[in-house]
């Protein structure tokens, strides 16, 4: 009940993707109970735009400028695998933690800021849930419910994915304190749980956070069907099975995310992404209606109206704004020049990115404005464009969107998943979709299929955060070390399978507040690999 009066505040905002703001920054030890909120549709209404509204909430933990949402999120997972390269800057202080491996133990502020804003982002998810009765609820409310257990349910299979320990090459799951964590994930907070439960709440273990995200989700894709509201700010039922695809992804259950991932596809309206909508210089990778689920920011949010702590900041080189200003000597974001090279020069997808010096490809990325090329980088991405292409006003071109889901996913899932079982059906419908939808010419030629698979959801899914999870679910290396790497000397790093800093750190504000988390820590992974100073 702590926080009630100022979440009923929120409900007071005028502008409904404005709510976030006005959320009560709300730990694991100090959660709210909403349930006078149940009887009061505009209140319920105002929980649901709570929910997309904090996924760019900004500032939100101790000011740094990496406090941006959910997009920092899918950012610091990116620069953490081996496919995006951070150009040597003064501004690349921001990430260097995490492609560093770094300053990412129970003591940093970059760890802080992770655990916190999840937990900030499953309150809203469980405002929701508590507040909607589904014996006393109207339709409309049981369409928001199940919004809310699909937010809920994202963001548990994010952090389970994140905090559970995998066995790697540097650190054993027998921590200092002498305690196995192996397999455990993060505590479980729920609508219910009180403030005195958070207090002495313990990591679950993978059985019992799948069996916890897959009742949300079952109850999303109960109550889902009756959310009336075409925004895909919100996800619907497509985007459920989509999330469900994910979740059996991630505990190996390949017959079940094959299923889900058709289903998806089948229900889901979009289609995969067409070589003119990759390579708009208006449209490309900012138009929400082109994916099943993504995050829209409109002019007078916070993180707009910052203008560097957005997601065209940091992820579009062509703004004349932000941190990833190309003549002003930003923070560009490039692929790995290695990965890179592995697309073959007929599929349209290679285009987003500057071509190195002799590449057939040089000349060939299409600009906003043709001078920018003489600021970037070789590699540099300009996948993600300003908001309707405009350059120059951080208010038009930082009103950008960015992907949570696309259709796309989902045909590498059903394929992979496939593969698993049978190589032949996996390759089949790899070499389907990319015949269809990248590359006419397309054959696949790796008698590894899977890891076939996963290069081209690799260089599809660039920039969107996927990645991480794909290398430690399946136990990949990361090798930016090589020659005729494009990495900064400090990130060039090479892991022997999977890498420990894959397996995050509870913060030891949250050990000192939840006696149950003291003793079984993840071992803190900075500093543990040296750098690769060449052959």
């Amino acid at each position: 009940m702590k926080n009630i009066s100022k979440i009923l505040l929120g409900i007071c905002c005028s502008a409904s993707l404005a709510l976030g703001s006005c959320i009560d920054e709300t730990m694991p030890t100090n959660v709210a109970t909403t349930d006078q909120l149940g009887s009061s549709a505009k209140a319920t209404e105002a929980l649901l735009w709570a929910m997309p509204a904090f996924a760019n909430e900004v500032e939100n933990v101790v000011g740094n400028d990496w406090e941006w949402g959910y997009g920092s999120l899918i950012h610091i997972r990116d620069v953490m695998t081996g496919d995006l390269a951070i150009n040597a800057s003064a501004y690349q202080i921001w990430y260097q933690f995490w492609f560093t491996n770094t300053g990412i133990g129970p003591n940093s502020s970059a760890s802080q800021f992770i655990w916190n804003y999840f937990w900030q982002f499953v309150q809203p998810a469980n405002n929701m849930i508590g507040a909607v009765k589904p014996e006393s609820a109207s339709e409309v409310q049981l369409g928001y419910l199940g919004a809310g257990y699909a937010f809920r349910a994202m963001l548990y299979l994010d952090m389970a994915q994140s905090f559970e320990f995998l066995e790697n090459d540097k650190t054993s799951a027998t921590n200092k304190s002498g305690n196995n964590v192996l397999n455990l994930t993060v505590p479980i907070v729920t609508e219910a749980t009180t403030e005195e439960e958070a207090r002495n709440n313990p990591r679950v273990t993978r059985e019992e956070m799948a069996e916890f995200i897959l009742s949300d989700l079952n109850k999303a894709e109960e109550y889902i069907p009756n959310l009336n509201i075409a925004t895909k700010t919100l996800p619907h039922l497509d985007v459920v099975y989509g999330l469900k695809a994910r979740y059996y992804m991630w505990l190996g259950e390949y017959a079940n995310a094959k299923t889900y991932a058709r289903k998806a596809i089948e229900a889901t309206a979009t289609s995969p992404m067409t070589e003119e909508q990759w390579l708009s210089t208006t449209s490309g990778f900012n138009d929400i209606s082109c994916w099943m689920w993504g995050s829209q920011m409109q002019a007078e949010d916070a993180a707009v109206q910052t203008g560097i702590l957005n997601w065209a900041s940091f992820m579009s080189p062509e703004a004349l704004y932000g941190y990833a200003w190309a003549n002003g000597g930003g923070i560009m974001s490039k692929i790995d020049a290695s990965l890179y090279a592995k697309i073959k020069d007929t599929d349209f997808r290679k285009k987003v990115w500057k071509a190195p010096k002799g590449s057939a490809l040089v000349g060939q990325t299409p600009y906003i404005d043709p001078t920018i090329d003489n600021y970037l980088p070789e590699y540099t991405g300009v996948k993600f464009r300003p908001g309707s292409g405009n350059m120059s006003d951080y208010t038009v071109g930082s009103a950008s969107a960015y992907p949570l889901m696309r259709v796309e996913e989902m045909y590498f899932i059903e394929a992979e998943a496939a593969a698993h079982d049978n190589a032949a059906e996996g390759k089949a419908l790899l070499e389907t979709f990319m015949k269809n939808y990248r590359d006419p010419s397309y054959v696949c030629e790796n008698t590894d299929v899977i890891d076939e698979i996963v290069l081209q959801k690799r260089i599809e899914l660039w920039g969107e955060g996927t990645t991480f999870f794909d290398i430690k679910r399946l136990d990949m290396s990361v090798t930016r070390g090589y020659t005729g790497t494009n990495w900064s000397d400090a990130a060039r790093l090479n892991t022997d399978g999977r890498p420990a800093w894959m397996n995050f750190c509870i913060v030891i504000t949250e050990e000192n507040n939840n006696e149950a988390l003291r003793g079984y820590e993840n071992p803190d992974p900075s500093g543990l690999y040296q750098t690769w100073l060449g052959e």
